[in-house]
């Protein structure tokens, strides 16, 4: 399936905001990428280019793609709650981007490619879909044969973050995902109302 594969600091640039984690680039050069660079006339951005980035800041943060991105939008309308909100709760809930909130990936584009390898299990089954919802009590561990993985072991090292949402045991390596955050749990800045007022046109 198709990724994004191209340079993370010009997508950082674009959006002013270290989507990827931290970037030199960005610190550096703290404007849009372009020909032109800081000195180009930038007119005034409309409603929808506003929106539509808000859009694009979302996929690029959780690497999701445009039909997934739609069909999460809808789930997520779908469910009672705040619609943006329930949007956000939906991203988090991805088997990636856990693996990268618990601190086993330095990314969420190292979780899924760790993902894909099949070096986690879900309930007891191993699970290589990086999409692959969790629900309230899922129990996620490291397997056997991976637990010495170098980069895995080098990420839980750094380990900053605390999530109250999920339950780490590190002696097993193991972790429940307690329940789906709630807005202020998420520390993303994204703006999920204009999503919704994009997808509401």
């Amino acid at each position: 399936m198709a990724r994004y594969r191209g340079p993370k600091s010009k997508i950082a640039r674009k959006f002013k905001e270290p989507i990827f984690g931290p970037d030199k680039a960005l610190e550096k050069k703290n404007y849009p990428p372009g020909q032109h660079g800081p000195n180009r006339r930038r007119g005034k951005q409309s409603e929808y280019a506003i929106q539509l980035m808000e859009k694009q800041k979302a996929k690029y943060t959780y690497g999701i793609l445009e039909r997934q991105f739609a069909n999460l939008f809808h789930e997520a309308s779908r469910s009672k709650g705040i619609t943006g909100e329930n949007l956000l709760k939906l991203c988090e809930s991805r088997l990636d981007n856990v693996v990268f909130r618990l601190g086993l990936a330095p990314s969420r584009r190292s979780a899924r490619q760790l993902v894909g390898h099949k070096h986690f299990k879900v309930n007891g089954v191993v699970t290589n879909i990086a999409s692959y919802s969790l629900k309230e009590g899922d129990i996620i561990e490291v397997r056997e044969r991976s637990k010495s993985l170098e980069v895995m072991n080098d990420s839980l090292a750094n380990r900053k973050d605390n999530f109250d949402w999920l339950e780490w045991d590190a002696q097993a390596m193991k972790a429940k995902f307690v329940n789906a955050p709630e807005r202020a749990q998420i520390p993303e800045n994204i703006k999920e109302q204009l999503i919704v007022e994009l997808y509401s046109k």
